[in-house]
């Protein structure tokens, strides 16, 4: 750890005083990291705090990206005086130093659960490691850990996330104090170096943003990317529109959110097209409430909402064929939740399954089929949280986050598809 070139931006980021909540925001290779656990091991080996957390998307990520850190980590800027350990919170590191014995705990924040593994622990701060991949629950939780804590502090790092995603209404609530980093902030970068990762970028215009100018870009591979939030979100039901069927559909589960659709199907005489409109959602991302209550509160709140508006009475419901649960409280409460049609059997030439679904949806989008509702009770903000954020890996397949309310509206779509398009 000896003769170590800090660049001016990571020399002004050490020294600067502590804040209760440090955002570093920037390009990857910009040396935000490296910096952040430097400056963090200041704190841990200063503070009074005996408990800290290092969160991250899973545990692995928060052991190699901070513990380790390419060897510039804890372990090495802490050689000799630590030990790994274990105990009835789980792993961590216990570090002596001049004022006592500090645990710094490494935990997996990714999932809607994963707050659980800490809740009861009092902590004196938390790093996290990409803070927009680690799920909201655990976040906030983490937040609670720290209010009684003598010197308490928070520092994420993360590279630029999508205009839209919902980690920079953390950064607001918890008034982080927010800095921007450029490949230009790493010192060992160089010139040639520089130039040949500025060729490699050019070219894509996302990448260049996201991964040279550190901009917040739209994700590449958006699967829904015809998607337009002016052309697709309705303020008002045209007058032009005659609805003849409302329906349900729904997805959910012990550990995700549940998200439940109220949909209208009607024609556009303007047009002359038959469309969907997607009316209303209720959507639950949190661990609180029981799945029994979310279904009473679905049946004895939002459907009779839907109604009154609507007028009609639903023609069906369609919950995700994996969410037993889900469909037995409904029915235990007198709804006659049927499985969705998932895609699991589709097939279209050399589509099959899931990704037949989601062609339909997106013809349904460019062909003016399929419209969002923007409800002031029952609105579609995290319709459009995970719309732009719903993408493919670099194979071309979906990945399996921010789908909640996708996944639903691709049963629903699926259902008006099939019936009323094909």
């Amino acid at each position: 750890m000896n003769n170590i070139v800090w660049s001016d931006k990571q020399q002004a980021t050490l020294a600067m005083p502590y804040h209760t909540f440090e955002a570093n925001e920037g390009t990857p290779r910009s040396g935000k990291s490296t910096c952040c656990v430097s400056r963090y091991s200041w704190y841990l080996w200063n503070c009074r705090d005996k408990n800290h957390l290092v969160l991250a998307y899973n545990q692995e990520q928060a052991f190699k990206l901070v513990m380790d850190c390419d060897g510039f980590g804890l372990m090495y800027i802490f050689n000799g005086l630590f030990v790994m350990k274990h105990d009835d919170f789980g792993d961590h590191m216990e570090l002596h130093t001049n004022n006592g014995i500090k645990r710094i705990y490494y935990k997996g924040g990714g999932k809607c659960d994963s707050h659980k593994a800490f809740t009861g622990l009092s902590l004196g701060s938390v790093y996290y490691c990409e803070i927009n991949l680690i799920h909201l629950n655990a976040v906030h939780e983490s937040f609670r850990r720290t209010m009684a804590s003598k010197d308490r502090f928070h520092i994420a790092d993360l590279n630029p996330p999508a205009p839209n995603d919902p980690i920079l209404e953390v950064f607001e609530t918890y008034n982080a104090y927010w800095q921007h980093w450029t490949i230009d902030d790493n010192p060992i970068i160089t010139e040639e170096r520089k130039k040949e990762i500025y060729n490699q970028l050019k070219g894509n215009p996302y990448l260049y943003k996201r991964d040279w100018l550190g901009l917040r870009t739209i994700p590449k591979g958006v699967i829904y990317s015809m998607f337009d939030t002016d052309v697709h979100i309705i303020d008002k039901i045209p007058k032009r529109f005659k609805a003849y069927e409302m329906f349900f559909a729904g997805d959910g589960g012990l550990t995700d959110a549940t998200s439940i659709s109220c949909n209208l199907i009607g024609y556009d005489s303007e047009r002359k097209l038959t469309i969907m409109i997607r009316l209303f959602n209720w959507y639950y991302d949190k661990e609180s409430m029981a799945m029994s209550t979310q279904a009473k509160e679905i049946v004895k709140e939002f459907v009779p909402y839907c109604r009154n508006f609507t007028k009609m009475r639903e023609s069906d419901w369609f919950i995700d064929p994996a969410c037993k649960a889900l469909r037995m409280e409904l029915q235990l409460l007198g709804i006659d939740a049927g499985k969705a049609d998932n895609n699991a059997k589709d097939v279209k030439g050399k589509v099959k399954g899931l990704k037949v679904g989601i062609e339909y949806l997106q013809s349904a989008i460019e062909d003016g089929r399929f419209f969002v509702y923007n409800s002031p009770k029952y609105g579609c903000a995290n319709f459009i949280k995970e719309i732009g954020m719903y993408t493919t890996k670099d194979n071309g397949e979906p990945i399996d986050g921010y789908n909640h309310a996708l996944d639903e509206a691709r049963y629903s779509n699926n259902y008006f598809y099939k019936n009323y398009v094909l």
